[in-house]
């Protein structure tokens, strides 16, 4: 894998301005914590070349493409503050383009989240996270997933993503590994706590299968 995970890849136009004052930050940061504790979401120094991995948003208002996200390379944080966050106003993937506004810059697959967003109006919560063991096990679970050739924060990304939604391949599980970016999966949901079971679910499900003895 050349990729690196926290490089921002897309082009961003971002604003120091102030986050709305309602943005729910109570719950983001408490399942973000979950995340973290769960080692989904963190920073391990020897793996993805040591830097700070997975992040979560959620959809500012019902309808609109506009989203929270956490900051770029706050994953060794076990909490964050509510200047972490990053408010997208604009994501245009097929410029490459994303526009923000925060105290700090949004997380290098902010362009995967707007994409789940813009295709799917129900989709209220993204959770991006690190997890070995469903990326490993995607086959075996017939996980939806985008192709070993489809790098991370990139239009293309958001393509292969918009295709797994037009094939209907997202329809019966809101999950997704990524395949050309280690260990990536991404969930989304109605809710943060539906998205964060989706996570926890196939999990469970990955270790099971690594668990049991092979066959004699």
């Amino acid at each position: 894998m050349s990729d690196r995970e926290g490089v921002i890849k897309y082009r961003l136009e971002h604003q120091l301005a102030d986050l709305p004052v309602d943005f729910g930050f109570a719950e983001l940061n408490a399942w973000r914590s979950i995340m973290h504790r769960l080692g989904l979401i963190g920073r391990v120094p020897d793996r993805y070349d040591g830097l700070g991995f997975g992040n979560i948003s959620r959809r500012l208002v019902p309808g609109r493409d506009e989203f929270i996200i956490s900051g770029t390379q706050t994953g060794d944080l076990p909490q964050l503050e509510a200047r972490q966050f990053v408010w997208v106003v604009e994501a245009v993937p097929e410029q490459n383009r994303l526009c923000s506004r925060g105290a700090c810059q949004p997380s290098s697959e902010a362009l995967t989240h707007a994409g789940v967003y813009r295709e799917c109006p129900d989709a209220q919560a993204v959770i991006h996270v690190h997890s070995p063991e469903i990326w490993r096990q995607t086959a075996a679970l017939a996980l939806p997933h985008t192709g070993a050739d489809i790098p991370y924060g990139t239009p293309r990304m958001a393509e292969a993503v918009a295709e797994l939604f037009a094939n209907g391949d997202l329809q019966a599980l809101p999950l997704f590994t990524m395949l050309g970016h280690l260990d990536g999966v991404v969930a989304f949901g109605t809710s943060l706590a539906e998205a964060a079971c989706q996570l926890l679910c196939q999990l469970s499900r990955a270790m099971a299968i690594e668990q049991c003895p092979p066959a004699r």
